[in-house]
């Protein structure tokens, strides 16, 4: 059996040691078009603030491949698949025959669109090179950064940066930062808290030309304005690399469809990661959850599906978490519902805020800012969709916790299978 992976990420290495775990004579061959492996993109921003160095980005050891007998083109793309002959065509003119495949080709950062987005010294952090090609430029008299976007990816490079003492400035084009994680009044909290540490955020505008010879010395923005700068960082988040599933037809969406088994809509071919369509916990629904956690959970089971063990994927559940200058924010699930028949409950202070989503007695999803302490256990709720009609009241309390969910636990104990609830079960 053959079995190649496209994409040497979170998804990519989770199958391969999976695979490799099942069938221990196989043929494996992981193909990425990054010339460096092994390391974890959610850790970059930490490098560019200096809080860790790169040996601290990996996440396996140097020898994975080695150990686990995987053929690694590292450096290498993938330019065509031919299903019907089993055929993988690579940039360097080789080819490579599989008898299954997983397409775990991840995302890419999502451009502007505007002039001057190819001059020296505009990044997009997704990649270690990115990373090394910001802190290169910052060490050359960069004193002013202009971030465009203020979403998850903004404002982790928004903290990044903000501890070198840049002048900073998050350009955003809707009324607040990080709008598709929470409501307003979250988001103010949070921009409150990083102007204090020289992270000016401008809403409502947008920029429309990068200015600059070579490199960059500015940008306009569409209110005419000119901002001076010599850093840029696009954060306009990422688009699903679902260009190879398309040519082959592949049903696609916003990523590659799978089925309750992470098979794409072709016998022999599985998705997973960033670049995978799969089901929500929480809606039911279909949907791209680019999350570490996930892709590498994807990975585990499409795998254990490719190598003949079938095992139904759960689901994904969408979850973000940030800590920008001491200040911690964590989303799970549904935030901004659309529709009707939602029941939302908020509490507000100066330095904290928190937000559930209810709908038909199920929470559906949280907002934390500041007071994050209680997210696992609201997590725990939302995941096993359990009714919380007789807890509302107390949800928003501060003293609500593990042990108040205790008895709901022992109460719908058919939802609770997982080795960790067995114990509590036990002796509760």
């Amino acid at each position: 059996m053959r079995y190649c992976i496209i994409g040497g990420s979170a998804a990519g290495t989770s199958a391969c040691e999976m695979i490799r775990g099942i069938d221990k004579k196989a043929d494996i061959t992981l193909i990425t078009d990054e010339k460096f492996a092994l390391y974890s993109r959610c850790l970059l921003s930490y490098l560019l603030a200096g809080s860790i160095n790169e040996d601290k980005l990996k996440f396996k050891e140097k020898d994975f491949f080695e150990r686990n007998k995987i053929e690694a083109l590292l450096g290498v793309r993938v330019e065509k698949i031919d299903s019907k002959k089993r055929e993988l065509g690579l940039s360097n003119k080789k080819k490579v025959t599989f008898d299954r495949l997983l397409i775990a080709t991840g995302a890419r950062p999502k451009e502007m669109g505007i002039p001057g987005e190819d001059k020296k010294g505009v990044f997009a952090l997704r990649t270690i090179e990115d990373a090394r090609g910001i802190l290169n430029r910052s060490n050359k008299g960069v004193k002013r950064v202009a971030i465009l976007g203020g979403g998850l990816i903004g404002m982790r490079d928004a903290y990044a940066l903000g501890h070198k003492g840049f002048d900073i400035k998050v350009i955003v084009k809707s009324g607040q930062i990080l709008s598709q994680m929470m409501e307003k009044e979250g988001a103010e909290i949070i921009e409150a808290h990083i102007k204090k540490f020289g992270v000016d955020v401008m809403k409502g505008l947008a920029a429309t030309e990068i200015l600059g010879k070579d490199e960059v010395s500015g940008i306009i923005l569409d209110n005419g304005n000119k901002l001076d700068c010599e850093l840029v960082i696009v954060g306009k988040g990422v688009a699903p690399n679902i260009e190879l599933a398309k040519d082959i037809g592949l049903a696609t969406k916003e990523g590659i469809i799978a089925d309750d088994y992470l098979a794409a809509s072709q016998d022999g071919i599985w998705t997973a990661g960033d670049v995978c369509e799969a089901k929500d916990l929480v809606t039911g629904e279909k949907t791209v959850n680019a999350l570490w956690p996930c892709a590498v959970e994807q990975g585990r089971v499409a795998a254990l599906n490719m190598a003949g063990k079938k095992t139904k994927y759960e689901g994904s559940q969408s979850m973000n978490s940030l800590d920008l200058f001491g200040l911690s924010t964590i989303s799970i699930g549904v935030t901004k519902p659309k529709g009707a028949g939602y029941e939302i409950l908020t509490s507000k202070t100066e330095n904290s805020y928190k937000r559930l989503v209810i709908k038909g007695d199920i929470l559906w999803g949280m907002t934390l800012v500041g007071k994050v302490e209680n997210a696992g256990v609201y997590g725990i709720l939302i995941r096993n969709k359990i009714n919380i009609s007789d807890y509302k009241k107390i949800l928003l309390r501060d003293d609500f916790n593990y042990a108040k969910i205790l008895p709901l636990i022992k109460k719908e104990a058919q939802k609770f299978c997982k080795p960790e609830f067995q114990d509590i079960l036990l002796t509760y």
